[in-house]
């Protein structure tokens, strides 16, 4: 049996990172990360004309029809470059609707965010840690929406917010509408940038399925996806360092205690590349396994990253803790994937119940 990749995804691997090495090389991401906008738009919108706005959306709507798994491939690469772009929020308002959606609301959104024409992005959680679905408090009467959604990605760009809702629902919110109010949050991951929505009585199309625990999980294999990537590049930085890096008349890739770091470091990452992969197989094809798989691949691998970024600011030495240091970037890259969408332990709470424990 083969558990790799197939040809056509190492095919989209391969022109994804050829890409973003060509499009946002180390000295833009600088200038993005320094900057005020949030993501280059041109960028982005290189990556919907290569189809990448449109994966998880069906052929039917001129999406190209992927898997998750094919997704959370792409989420790795861009997690390894520390890509500031707005495609975790968009990819899961796609998902959104196509899971949820009704034929009009499908007919009238997916092609746009397929095509990149239009932004799509999602309100999940709300105050104290309030990540789960069945915890959402934001409710709709008589087609209006009111509470507060406190971190919201690419919020000020989108055109569409897909709202997580009472119950686990979702509700389709427009740009413009009234009474809704945006906030600047000062993350400290500024390759992905924070809003919070307030909603005062907003008009807004509620999905007829209830798919927030889907949108959810997705979100939970895609973030452990893209913390993979930023682990392993953490890993790749380390041990290039080590070999140019000299103390007494030779490289520091030769002391024991740093040879051993490095590769405890990347025992820590390689062995949890089957978790996300596991988990977005399983997201589309074991539905009565979904649900944990996503839950365990995001609490461990988000923890293996944390953990990495702490052993490579200290194989990198002084430097590693200076703005200056690349290693800042994926530092704080993990420590946005460790707590959006609710934190390890939340999650491997939740695995125990799932499983009965």
């Amino acid at each position: 049996m083969d558990f790799g990749l197939s040809e056509e995804q190492e095919l989209l691997l391969e022109t994804v990172r050829g890409f973003v090495a060509n499009e946002c090389p180390p000295s833009r991401l600088r200038e993005l990360f320094d900057g005020d906008a949030d993501y280059d738009p041109s960028v982005w919108q290189g990556m919907a004309e290569m189809g990448l706005a449109g994966l998880p959306v069906s052929e039917d709507y001129g999406g190209a029809g992927l898997e998750l798994i094919d997704l959370a491939l792409v989420a790795e690469v861009l997690g390894a470059a520390a890509l500031p772009s707005p495609m975790l929020g968009h990819a899961l308002a796609c998902i959104a609707l196509s899971e949820g959606g009704s034929d009009a609301q499908k007919e009238a959104w997916l092609p746009r965010l397929a095509a990149g024409e239009a932004l799509g992005t999602v309100a999940l959680g709300e105050e104290a840690e309030a990540w789960d679905p069945g915890s959402w408090q934001v409710k709709v009467e008589d087609g209006r929406i009111s509470g507060v959604k406190p971190f919201v990605p690419n919020a000020a760009q989108a055109d569409l917010i897909v709202v997580g809702t009472a119950g686990g629902g979702l509700a389709l919110l427009e740009r413009g509408a009234e009474g809704v109010k945006l906030e600047p949050v000062e993350g400290v991951d500024r390759t992905r940038r924070l809003e919070r929505l307030t909603l005062d009585s907003a008009a807004c199309d509620p999905l007829p399925v209830a798919a927030g625990p889907r949108v959810r999980d997705a979100g939970l294999v895609l973030l452990a996806a893209d913390a993979f990537g930023g682990a392993w590049k953490l890993v790749e930085m380390s041990a290039e360092y080590a070999r140019t890096r000299e103390q007494f008349g030779q490289a520091i890739a030769h002391f024991q205690s740093v040879k051993h770091r490095l590769a405890d470091m990347a025992v820590d990452v390689e062995p949890s590349r089957g978790l996300y992969w596991y988990a977005a197989h399983a997201f589309d094809h074991l539905p009565e396994e979904a649900e944990r798989a996503a839950a365990m691949a995001k609490s461990h691998i988000t923890e293996r990253f944390i953990s990495v970024a702490r052993d490579a600011v200290e194989v990198h030495g002084g430097i590693g803790f200076t703005w200056e240091c690349d290693v800042q970037f994926y530092f704080k890259r993990a420590m946005f994937d460790r707590a959006f969408l609710g934190g390890p332990d939340q999650h491997l709470d939740r695995a125990a119940e799932l499983a009965s424990w």
